[in-house]
């Protein structure tokens, strides 16, 4: 009998949440497409029809994801206050981080990946996404510059790497060694700190 769209949507979805379970348990580099199969009560053949190999998997899943700069950019478009903007977004994705088990599992994998051989790939896209989002981000800082609402001292490149680096830095500590501080609390205190040296005084 032939399948609906919709079965064959329900079998890939299945197959991506077993992928996030065995590449989170195993490691992507050592996982093998026959335990995702397994996982996921399916044949290998299933899996093919849906992904072209472990790598197509992978880059599905790691799609799947925002990245930090992806939800500090959304508010910025018609902002007033620029800076405030990206202040929450960066803040709300530090509380969505900490209660959003999927995300912290599939950025887990992502830490913890050897991007070597058939991987590289997968470093490259995120490196793309990556370098997307920055150079929005730096537009945000630039149009909050040209308001006067942002510090002269300040470019609105050092402003971004900062920033991206507080980001990345607080989620890798907090998912890498154990949850051991209140990320939404301990981060939002750090931004906090950070914005107000961004802003110009007065602003």
């Amino acid at each position: 009998m032939r399948r609906t769209k919709a079965e064959a949507e329900e079998t890939r979805q299945n197959i991506l949440c077993a992928a996030e379970r065995v590449f989170y348990e195993k490691g992507v580099s050592t996982a093998t497409m026959e335990e995702v199969a397994s996982a996921a009560g399916v044949t290998r053949g299933a899996i093919y029809w849906h992904f072209a190999n472990k790598t197509d998997l992978f880059l599905e899943l790691y799609n799947t994801v925002k990245i930090p700069q992806e939800d500090m950019i959304e508010p910025t478009i018609e902002a007033e206050d620029i800076l405030g903007d990206i202040e929450r977004g960066a803040s709300d994705w530090l509380e969505i981080m900490n209660t959003d088990e999927q995300r912290q599992r599939i950025l887990s994998i992502l830490l913890r990946c050897d991007y070597s051989g058939d991987l590289a790939p997968v470093l490259e896209r995120q490196q793309e996404v990556d370098d997307h989002h920055t150079r929005i981000l730096e537009m945000a800082f630039e149009r909050a510059l040209s308001k006067g609402q942002m510090d002269a001292r300040w470019t609105p490149q050092a402003a971004t790497n900062l920033l991206r680096w507080t980001m990345k830095g607080l989620c890798s500590e907090w998912l890498m060694f154990g949850r051991r501080f209140d990320l939404p609390a301990e981060g939002k205190k750090g931004l906090q700190h950070l914005f107000a040296s961004f802003r110009s005084v007065g602003a």
